[in-house]
C-alpha cells in the first residue's frame, strides 16, 4: 500500500485519510490539534478498533459523530491515555505498564502539562483499562493485532494490512532522542521495521510513513549521533543540527534532545 493512495475525508476541524485494503480499511484521523494527534481506527466487516483517542473535546466530539454507522469493538491505549469522555463504554486494551505511564507515570506528567497549556479545551481524564493485555496476538473485533511493549507502553502490527504502530517516527521532524544510546534503541527498532517489510508505519503524531521515511530516520538518527560527538555543548549541537535540517519541525524536541545529549 503506498501511504499517499488514500481518500481524503474533510471534516469540520480534523481530516480522515481512508486507505482501503479490501476487507479491512484504515481510517487515519488527523486531528489538526495542538500537539497534532493521529488516531487510527482499523474497520473489518463493519466492526471497529481505535489505536489510541484524541483529547481534546471538539476532536473527540467529531471523531464519535464520524464513527456513527460502525460497531466500535475496543480501543487500543498506548501512549496516549487522556480522553476518556471519548466512546467512555467501549473496551479499553492497554499493557500494565502502558497503564501506570497513563495513570502516575511520565505520560500522567505530560497530561498535567497539557492541562496547564490547553486548559478546558483538553480533556485530561484518563482512560480507564478493563483489559490488560500482555505481549503477543489479541483478537478484537475479529481483527488480530500483535503486541510490543516498549520503555514506557506498547507499538502494535496489524498483519491483516501489513502496518506496525509506534509513538512517532517522522521523517522531517525532530525527534526526543534521550541520548546515543536511546538513538542506537531507536535505529535497532526503524531496521527492524525495514527488515519486516511493513507497508505503513503509523505513529501518534504524523500522517502514515513508509519504508523510505524510515531510512530517511535511521539516517537523521546516526548524524545526531555524529554532530552531538563534535559539537562541545548544546548550543553548538542545536545550532549545527539547524543548519543540516533547516527544513525540519519540532523545534521543542530538538531542545529536549540537546538536553539529554548535554545534561
Amino acid at each position: 500500500m503506498n501511504k499517499n493512495n488514500f481518500k481524503a475525508i474533510p471534516l469540520a476541524k480534523g481530516e480522515v485519510n481512508l486507505y482501503d485494503f479490501g476487507e479491512v480499511r484504515l481510517h487515519a484521523y488527523k486531528t489538526n490539534d495542538f500537539i497534532d494527534d493521529e488516531v487510527f481506527v482499523v474497520e473489518k466487516n463493519g466492526k471497529a478498533v481505535l489505536i489510541e483517542s484524541p483529547c481534546f473535546f471538539d476532536n473527540n466530539k467529531e471523531l464519535a459523530e464520524y464513527l456513527e454507522g460502525m460497531e466500535v469493538s475496543g480501543m487500543l491505549v498506548a501512549y496516549h491515555g487522556a480522553g476518556a469522555t471519548f466512546l467512555p463504554d467501549v473496551p479499553k486494551y492497554a499493557t500494565q505498564n502502558a497503564k501506570e505511564y497513563a495513570e502516575q507515570g511520565g505520560g500522567k506528567a505530560l497530561i498535567d502539562n497539557f492541562t496547564a497549556a490547553f486548559g478546558e479545551a483538553f480533556d485530561n481524564s484518563v482512560h480507564r483499562i478493563t483489559n490488560v493485555i500482555g505481549e503477543g496476538r489479541v483478537t478484537i473485533g475479529g481483527i488480530d493485532f500483535v503486541i510490543k511493549q516498549t520503555a514506557e507502553a506498547f507499538d502494535i502490527a496489524i498483519p491483516e494490512i501489513n502496518a506496525v504502530y509506534t509513538h512517532m517516527l517522522g521523517h522531517d521532524c525532530h525527534s526526543i532522542v534521550a541520548g546515543a544510546a536511546h538513538a542506537d534503541g531507536m535505529i535497532a527498532e526503524l531496521k527492524d521495521y525495514r527488515a519486516k517489510g511493513y507497508d505503513l508505519i503509523l505513529t501518534s503524531h504524523y500522517t502514515p510513513e513508509d519504508l523510505k521515511d524510515v531510512q530517511t530516520k535511521i539516517d537523521y538518527l546516526e548524524n545526531l549521533k555524529k554532530i552531538a560527538a563534535a559539537c562541545p555543548d548544546a548550543d553548538g549541537f542545536k545550532a549545527e543540527v539547524q543548519k543540516q535540517y533547516p527544513a525540519y519541525g519540532g523545534q521543542n524536541y530538538l531542545d529536549m534532545t540537546a538536553g539529554f545529549f548535554y545534561a
